[in-house]
């Protein structure tokens, strides 16, 4: 393949004469303009003394209402100072004698004291199964559950003598006392209900809808669905660091590209990279860093730069199969720590991960010799935090299968830059977009298959600093459509799945200084939302999530001293298995309305 398009600048700067005088007759911007925070010299302010529950606003899973077949404790321990330290480990054995068919993974937490978020991750024979980050403590404590399904992981949960690492950073002294307190459990469902003993006997078929098929069942092809909770993979390998400081690579700049190399069996017959990201360190809040120019011009003291184009990029032997502009996570202390309790913001305790088609490349892949798999951030700083988990369907019929690609061309992209600023005012535009098209065809005892993938990215922000830099507004857009075909060798349509995804994102946030120079009111209006649409042949799903944030906050350094906050958010999903609304209303850590409907409306 031919190197990737060069990528386009388009710089536009008014800059005025001498920085040195600009620097000394201006304010530094504060470095909390989008931040994080710590509560600890926060006191409640609605008067209760019992631990606070938090909670992320999600529908409820299909099997949530059963009983399971089984439950299997499978970790409990406490995170105090973990840092630099290796993730801690359990050993996996699944459950005897217990059928089950789809598997969640429940995640307890609970901490007290003064302490700053923190990411976590949960690693099963060194394939990442959650990535989740922590609530703020308060002295009287908080907790929460997270349920993810993880039947796609189903090959692993049925493997024995796995080791099951959970990594959780923290740091305890005499100022951040919070120790987190984790446990997990595994719960196994089965839901093919064939047996009236088996709890799931019971059970609306409505909740479980059959697969749509387009193509006759004499072909016997082995994929039912191209959703991975569906049509779990028959091998996960993982592509992911030692674990002597977990299984994710750190990436610390837009050169750092992290590698493995990887031999896959050559009778497999589809192939789905799993990636999961988070951003941290001066690239926490990527989506509002100001290019580099505009802080060596004002002498900043800042790190926070290098504007705000962030795509994780995907290669097969140093050429470009998939990339990801990922879904902007605001951790809990974030932005304003208030807005986001008890309800935290979208993704914070559990972090999407993004699925790349790869069975185009089985062609190149199955030849019996090693691959190199890597990792970068485009314009990345330090630093990110990426894995991955390479999902693959065997053909056990054949010890080999014949495949070839018909069209790998290089994916297009380019990004455009447009930054216009005098001192400390000024606007940057940030523009980009890629595109590829992949197709290849592979020859297997179920029949020759052609699978074609399409995927776009489409990016927008905008930043604007005002009264002298004292007012910052973020507008953000991100549009990803990921198309996968797959036809038979008589040009009939197998199966077919379509993801649409939006992430919108806006911030506006304003710095007045208080009565000493470290004490300041910082002022913020946030909205966010991801809509997504998804169609599997002839099933559809909807989903729009979207939260509204707006308060105040009086800080001293990093510690906010008191405030006022209030959250609205909307989630609606409508699909397959019927429809899920709920509205829920915050304002100063407390629920105002919590309204939930599982009917129906005539459109979302």
């Amino acid at each position: 393949m031919p190197s990737p398009v060069p990528i386009l600048l388009l710089f536009t700067l008014f800059l005025r004469l001498s920085a040195a005088t600009a620097a000394d007759s201006h304010p530094t911007p504060p470095p909390h303009h989008h931040s994080r925070f710590s509560k600890q010299r926060l006191r409640l302010q609605n008067g209760t003394t019992k631990p606070q529950e938090h909670f992320e606003i999600t529908r409820p899973l299909p099997f949530n209402s059963l009983t399971p077949s089984c439950t299997l404790p499978i970790f409990s321990g406490e995170f105090g100072n973990t840092i630099g330290l290796p993730p801690s480990n359990s050993t996996y054995y699944p459950p005897v004698n217990c059928p089950w068919s789809n598997a969640v993974l429940h995640l307890s937490a609970a901490s007290s004291g003064d302490q700053y978020d923190r990411i976590a991750a949960v690693w099963l024979s060194g394939s990442e199964i959650l990535r989740t980050s922590t609530a703020e403590p308060t002295d009287n404590g908080v907790f929460w559950n997270v349920r993810k399904d993880v039947t796609k992981y189903s090959f692993l949960l049925r493997q024995s003598n796995l080791t099951l690492a959970v990594m959780l950073e923290n740091i305890v002294n005499d100022v951040f006392t919070g120790v987190y307190q984790v446990n997990l459990t595994f719960l196994y469902y089965d839901i093919n209900c064939n047996d009236a003993s088996i709890p799931c006997a019971n059970v609306p078929l409505s909740l479980f809808p059959p697969i749509q098929r387009s193509t006759p069942l004499s072909l016997n092809y082995s994929i039912s669905s191209l959703d991975l909770n569906e049509s779990p993979a028959d091998l996960i390998i993982p592509i992911s660091s030692t674990g002597d400081e977990g299984f994710w690579f750190r990436i610390e700049s837009e050169s750092d590209v992290q590698h493995q190399s990887i031999s896959i069996p050559l009778n497999t017959y589809r192939a789905v990279i799993e990636v999961y990201c988070s951003f941290h360190g001066n690239d926490e809040f990527w989506y509002s860093n100001p290019p580099d120019s505009y802080i060596d011009i004002n002498g900043l003291g800042t790190k926070r730069g290098h504007g705000t184009y962030r795509e994780v990029v995907v290669t097969l032997d140093d050429n470009v199969v998939g990339s990801a502009i990922p879904f902007p996570v605001i951790f809990t202390g974030g932005i304003n720590p208030l807005f986001w309790e008890p309800v935290v913001s979208i993704g914070a305790f559990d972090l999407p991960s993004y699925e790349i088609e790869l069975t185009p490349f089985l062609g190149l892949l199955l030849d019996g010799k090693t691959h190199d798999f890597g990792f970068s951030v485009t314009d990345g700083i330090s630093f990110w935090l990426v894995d991955a988990n390479l999902h693959l369907w065997v053909d056990e019929n054949v010890d080999k299968v014949q495949a070839r690609p018909v069209r790998l061309v290089n994916p297009s992209s380019c990004i455009e830059r447009e930054f216009t600023f005098h001192e400390l005012d000024g606007k940057f535009e940030v523009e980009g977009e890629r595109s590829s098209e992949f197709s290849g065809w592979v020859n297997s005892s179920a029949g020759n298959f052609t699978t074609y993938v399409s995927t776009k990215l489409e990016f927008e922000n905008t930043i604007e600093f005002r009264n002298s830099g004292k007012t910052k507004r973020v507008k953000q857009e991100v549009e990803v459509e990921n198309v996968v075909k797959i036809q038979s060798d008589t040009r009939v349509r197998v199966l077919s799945s379509r993801l649409e995804r939006k992430y919108p994102l806006s911030i506006t946030s304003s710095t007045e200084p208080g009565s000493t120079n470290d004490i300041y009111t910082l002022t913020t209006r946030l909205e966010h939302s991801i809509t997504e649409k998804k169609s599997n042949g002839r099933l559809k799903n909807t989903l729009v999530n979207s939260q509204k944030s707006d308060g105040w906050m009086v800080v001293q350094d990093h510690d906010v001293l008191f405030g006022s906050a209030k959250l609205d958010q909307s989630y609606s999903v409508r699909g397959g298995s019927g429809c899920y609304s709920r509205t829920v209303l915050v304002a100063d850590g407390s629920v105002i309305d919590d309204t939930t409907n599982i009917f129906c409306a005539s459109s979302l």
